[in-house]
């Protein structure tokens, strides 16, 4: 069943149809002139328009104007018209009508009209329906935070994702850059489109211009079939080029040339191929230096920087932690069958306390870790990697800060030192003081140790450590 809205000034046209329609199963409104019917758009969701051509106060013509520009773009509206007035439907046509019919009309052909008007406007419907899922899939899913500097991004995607104009994110290792581009795609008009991303500096050189521009069969050794570029795979879409500091001299004259001319030739062919391409570049790199040093080409940067965004180091925004931490661990305990690990308030000081060369990259990782490893436990510093001991903050006067002054006593000879048997013996030496003072109870020597039971009893077995006797 259809929702339908007859507007026709004729009375008798508007209950025939009314009648057949809604004997057909539809619900069907009618309208006598176009100010009701534009009243009723305004009021009303409908699935098909029926619309008459020669109407007075308002025809047609201005009403399909209307109801297009500020009203539904989606609807299909089918033009009724008399014989004599047949060029004026195809007027309407132009203007987005679905299709006409002209009086006399048969009522067979008025529903063959609506059930193929009703299927194209239900095909349109799921269409914006998966394009708004597809957005909102990437709209700012895994770019977290809400730190001053953040805010800013998300300001300036907003303003620029439905335009055209070229964007260069810069910022260093680990930041996002991939994903915000993603994000600036996916929230434009070309989300319907290929997403092609190229990194420049995985590529070398030699293959890189046919990675962009394709090649003909027969270019050069090895070229057995003709191949389509990364250009050609993004047409009407957009091109992501990461590490663009990283782009040859050579290739970065062609690229130019692709940002000016918008076409280019593949490797071996002289035809010209045409294409619309939106380009986003990435680099961790400081591209205005390296045009003063003469690395890289001062008008391509300034055809690449038309939008600048940068990304701050998460060390200067450290706020944004707890919020990434409890993203990742949701992330990543989704569809497993157990419990994230808990974070203490502990472990979360020695997160803010560290510096993240990694940056957001490297804190997914770690939590992503620990929520294999620490299943439903809590995670303690013995838990996190070497390099985050540093920043671990142990209390004055606990056992814990003893240990590791005794350790200092250790001291490596002119000689040389084997560490790992020194790391094993003291491992040996610490489970066999916690077996006997938890008199071999292994759940108590491994809290003891901070680790978990299985973790004990698996050390336990590899460094061949047996129960005490019990006394």
């Amino acid at each position: 069943m259809a929702k339908i809205l007859i507007i026709d000034d004729d009375p008798t046209v508007r209950d025939v149809l009314a009648d057949y329609l809604t004997q057909e199963g539809h619900d069907v409104f009618t309208a006598p002139n176009g100010i009701e019917g534009l009243s009723l758009l305004r009021s009303e969701l409908f699935d098909v328009i029926f619309l008459d051509l020669m109407m007075p106060e308002m025809g047609g013509i201005e009403v399909l104007r209307e109801s297009k520009e500020t009203i539904n773009s989606v609807t299909p509206s089918i033009i009724i018209t008399a014989f004599g007035t047949v060029q004026n439907a195809v007027e309407a046509m132009k203007l987005g009508a679905f299709d006409y019919v002209t009086k006399p009309f048969r009522l067979d052909e008025i529903g063959i009209i609506t059930k193929r008007a009703i299927e194209v406007a239900r095909l349109k419907q799921e269409n914006i329906r998966l394009k708004r899922q597809l957005k909102k899939r990437y709209e700012f899913h895994g770019l977290i935070g809400s730190s001053p500097e953040m805010q800013r991004v998300y300001t300036l995607i907003e303003k620029i994702a439905d335009t055209d104009s070229t964007v260069l994110i810069t910022g260093e290792s680990g930041t996002g850059k991939e994903l915000v581009a993603k994000i600036i795609h996916y929230n434009s008009d070309r989300a319907e489109r290929n997403f092609v991303p190229l990194n420049c500096a995985a590529i070398p050189k030699e293959l890189l211009e046919t990675e962009l521009f394709g090649h003909e069969k027969g270019a050069f050794t090895g070229a057995t079939t003709t191949r389509i570029g990364r250009f050609e795979l993004a047409n009407g879409g957009t091109l992501f080029l990461d590490e663009i500091g990283e782009l040859d001299p050579s290739l970065q004259v062609k690229l130019l040339r692709v940002l000016q001319e918008r076409e280019f030739e593949r490797v071996g062919s002289t035809k010209t191929i045409k294409v619309d391409v939106r380009i986003i570049a990435a680099t961790n790199r400081n591209l205005e230096e390296l045009t003063e040093q003469g690395r890289f080409r001062e008008d391509l940067y300034y055809r690449l920087n038309v939008i600048p965004i940068h990304l701050p180091p998460l060390r200067n925004r450290k706020e944004d932690i707890p919020l990434l931490v409890d993203h990742f661990l949701n992330k990543h305990s989704k569809g497993k069958k157990k419990a994230p690990p808990i974070i203490t308030k502990q472990i979360m000081e020695v997160f803010m306390n560290y510096d993240w060369p990694g940056n957001v990259r490297e804190l997914e990782n770690l939590i992503e870790r620990l929520t294999i490893l620490n299943s439903g436990e809590e995670v303690t510093p013995k838990d996190l990697p070497q390099r985050f001991q540093k920043v671990v903050n142990i209390p004055e006067g606990s056992e814990e800060r003893g240990l590791f002054q005794g350790s200092e006593q250790i001291q490596l000879s002119p000689k040389g030192i084997n560490l790992n048997s020194v790391i094993d013996e003291i491992e040996r030496r610490l489970i066999s003081q916690a077996l006997e003072m938890s008199n071999g109870v292994k759940s108590k020597a491994a809290s003891l140790l901070g680790l978990n039971r299985t973790t004990l009893v698996e050390k336990m077995k590899k460094k061949g450590i047996l129960i005490p006797s019990k006394k």
